[in-house]
């Protein structure tokens, strides 16, 4: 249905028995399962979670506090879905694609008044539509039949419907149309639009899905280099407070390497919304030099937005999502973060007084959670073509504990983990991610793309930097003991390799115009200019040179600068080339 579907055009419904925060329970309601419903006086956006006998029980998307029994329930026989469309790109959502800009300009005020609704998409908008198809041709579900402009980034590939039938186009336009327009009509008696609705609880079709074989470049070295994601893939970003979630994301959304980003601020503090929503206009897409916006849909669903609203706003994302993704596009999602997501269940859950499961979480949260996350994937589409979601999701554990339930049951389903730790936060080392405890199970289906796009031998340099790291590791627990003299000068070196590894390597900084983007060939040199120091050195130290020369050589400090380097490639070149005289002059 369409949110800006007149409230008095819906069926006469039933009245409220009872209310208990966002959960409304109606008597005499005639309606199924996921009906949308307006709620009391005031037309209150709900849905129909739950039927048993003559009472209905509805979560309400807005502040209930008024609604009193006795108040008229309506329902529209309808689930809720989204408008999709031209004008989704650029545009701020709540958590049930309300276009926010919209909403202030009707209440002319930045505070969300009840009962005010807004299409999702601009109905009397003008969009200029290209066809390429023509008359005679016969389409199917899913096929292409023409082009809008949508922004400067993005061309919007108007589609034959999913739930159509298709046939041979006996009439097609050219020119400027709203999304409600007739541009196409088929000899079935099909009419086709540039708008088209879909329920959000139900994945848009395709034909199969496939392994991905490409990962999505995100230019994070740590990412890119030890915990690669597949387009495709998916992947969880746990952590405490602090440690960087919302940071590492906004660099996915700004640097991966997708046509499309759908990010989701899903129950987040509402200065961190303004950061992005005050911030990625501003940002130039560093593809095209275009605005980012320009490519990007936001859905802010804050802490203080009601929280049922919030269950909903995951759903709402990977939709639009699955629609850029029915074009061809290769699409990333940013949710952030599901841990709020899932106290909004449990919150809905309890005052349904269902039987909770571990921590007060309802008995289904995994399979909530399974039923997003595989909605992510490579997908051959019903068209033909081809087309990805990512999805990369924050967890937000209380404590940093890892073990609660959200984090346990993401990990059972995701393939990519990267562990945000405090104590890394805490010496300022960004990305914050422990390389000790992150993961990925892309690796090996993503090798051949590094080997055919970077160099023949990623896979084999990349596990030399784990075994170093897997060592340092190892004997730190030593060196606490004991204390860093202490140990022979072969595991002094490895210490000394490591620390380069650390500083040189893994952390990055998001805030410089150089360092914030690195391409996979720039994060293969800088990983052999540190590979290269450790060659030369324990061959200099096998030559008996003491290893307190070794490490004083003028141009190993340089190593720390390969990042910010502007032209890093001559950089690198003559790093390389003065370490190996410094160190052979040693002996």
């Amino acid at each position: 249905m369409s949110q800006a579907e007149d409230i008095e055009s819906v069926d006469e419904g039933g009245v409220i028995e009872s209310v208990s925060g966002p959960v409304v329970t109606a008597a005499d309601l005639d309606a199924r399962m996921n009906d949308v419903v307006y709620v009391g006086d005031e037309g209150l956006m709900g849905e129909v979670i739950e039927i048993e006998g003559n009472l209905t029980t509805i979560q309400v998307y807005e502040e209930t506090s008024g609604v009193a029994p006795g108040e008229p329930v309506q329902n529209t026989g309808e689930p809720l879905s989204v408008d999709l469309g031209p004008g989704m790109l650029n545009a701020i959502y709540d958590g049930v694609q309300r276009p926010l800009d919209e909403l202030e300009e009707k209440m002319g005020s930045a505070f969300l008044d009840r009962g005010v609704d807004a299409p999702g998409i601009d109905f009397e908008r003008e969009w200029e539509f290209t066809p390429s198809v023509a008359e005679g041709e016969i389409v199917e579900p899913g096929d292409v039949i023409g082009k809008v402009p949508e922004t400067a980034s993005i061309t919007h590939k108007v589609m034959v419907p999913p739930t159509y039938e298709g046939g041979e186009i006996t009439s097609i336009e050219t020119g400027e149309f709203t999304v409600e327009e007739v541009i196409a009509e088929l000899d079935s008696g099909e009419e086709i639009t540039m708008h088209q609705e879909w329920p959000v609880r139900r994945a848009r079709p395709s034909d199969e899905k496939e392994t991905p074989t490409e990962p999505l470049v995100s230019g994070q070295r740590i990412l890119d280099g030890l915990f690669p994601i597949a387009k495709g893939g998916t992947a969880a970003i746990p952590g405490p407070f602090g440690s960087g979630k919302t940071v590492t994301q906004h660099q996915l959304a700004k640097w991966a390497d997708a046509d499309i980003v759908v990010y989701v601020g899903c129950g987040e503090r509402g200065n961190e919304m303004t950061e992005v929503i005050e911030d990625f206009p501003e940002l130039e897409d560093p593809k095209t030099g275009k605005p980012l916006m320009s490519r990007t849909c936001l859905i802010a669903n804050t802490s203080n937005m009601p929280v049922a609203a919030r269950e909903s706003c995951i759903y709402t994302g990977i939709t639009i999502a699955e629609y850029f993704r029915d074009m061809g596009y290769d699409v990333a999602l940013m949710a952030d973060s599901t841990s709020r997501w899932a106290e909004a269940m449990r919150e809905i859950s309890s005052r349904l007084e269902e039987m909770p499961g571990e921590e007060g979480y309802p008995a289904y949260l995994a399979a909530r959670l399974s039923e997003f996350y595989e909605r992510a994937g490579k997908f051959q589409l019903i068209n033909g073509d081809e087309g990805s979601i990512s999805v990369i999701g924050a967890v937000s554990p209380p404590g940093g504990d890892f073990s609660e339930p959200v984090t346990q049951n993401t990990l059972r389903i995701v393939k990519t983990f990267w562990a945000l730790d405090a104590d890394l936060a805490e010496r300022r080392h960004f990305p914050s991610i422990n390389w000790n405890e992150s993961y990925s199970l892309y690796r090996q289906q993503l090798d051949p793309w590094f080997r055919e796009n970077v160099a023949d031998d990623w896979p084999e340099r990349r596990q030399w930097g784990v075994d170093v790291l897997d060592e340092e590791g190892e004997l730190q627990e030593i060196v606490q003991l004991v204390g860093k003299d202490a140990l022979p000068e072969d595991q002094q070196l490895t210490l000394e390799v490591a620390r380069y590894l650390r500083e040189a390597w893994l952390q990055q900084n998001a805030f410089h115009d150089v360092d914030t983007y690195c391409d996979p060939e720039k994060t293969y040199r800088m990983l052999g200019a540190i590979k290269t120091f450790n060659d030369e050195a324990f061959e200099a130290l096998e030559a008996g040179v003491p290893v307190e020369e070794i490490q004083d050589v003028d141009a190993a400090p340089r190593l720390n600068r390969m990042g910010v380097a502007d032209d890093w490639n001559e950089f690198i070149d003559e790093l390389e080339s003065d370490l190996k005289e410094q160190i052979r002059a040693l002996y």
